[in-house]
């Protein structure tokens, strides 16, 4: 069973990463306190406690349906999949906080470490030869080349 469900939200992931480069869009849930977040079943900090998990989607409907129990006052909101990588991710690394995406209604989800989601995602606008336009790093190159020697 664990094996079928770690299978299931990693090919999550990989339509997650499709998905999100397809569409320019990265979806999150956010309300008057700020955006929708879990905690780790997955990783802890230093202190043994959960490391916090952003929570990201690549289509609406699922993220809309998210929007229940205690994230019922949630609101969808939509991040330029530039800015996700720029600005998000690099934020979370910064902030030790990991990236959830594709959650369902039970709270389950790939847990990211957002120099791995911003590789992930490198790679896949490679492979589809797309082009992003980027603010903050040069080109392509130089962001993979900065997360990879932020990633040890």
């Amino acid at each position: 069973m664990e094996q079928q469900g770690s299978d299931l939200i990693k090919n999550r992931y990989k339509k997650f990463i499709k998905t999100v480069c397809e569409t320019d869009i990265v979806y999150a849930l956010q309300n008057h306190d700020g955006f929708a977040t879990s905690a780790s079943v997955q990783y802890d900090d230093e202190n043994d406690k959960p490391v916090g998990v952003l929570c990201f989607w690549a289509e609406s409907a699922r993220a809309k349906s998210c929007i229940k129990n205690h994230w019922d006052n949630y609101q969808i909101t939509e991040i330029p999949l530039t800015d996700f990588i720029e600005n998000w991710c690099v934020g979370m690394e910064n902030d030790g906080i990991l990236a959830g995406t594709g959650f369902d209604q039970n709270m389950f989800g790939y847990e990211a470490k957002p120099l791995d989601l911003i590789l992930d995602l490198v790679a896949e606008i490679k492979a589809t030869k797309k082009s992003i336009p980027l603010q903050k790093f040069e080109d392509l190159a130089d962001l993979e080349e900065q997360a990879k020697v932020a990633n040890g």
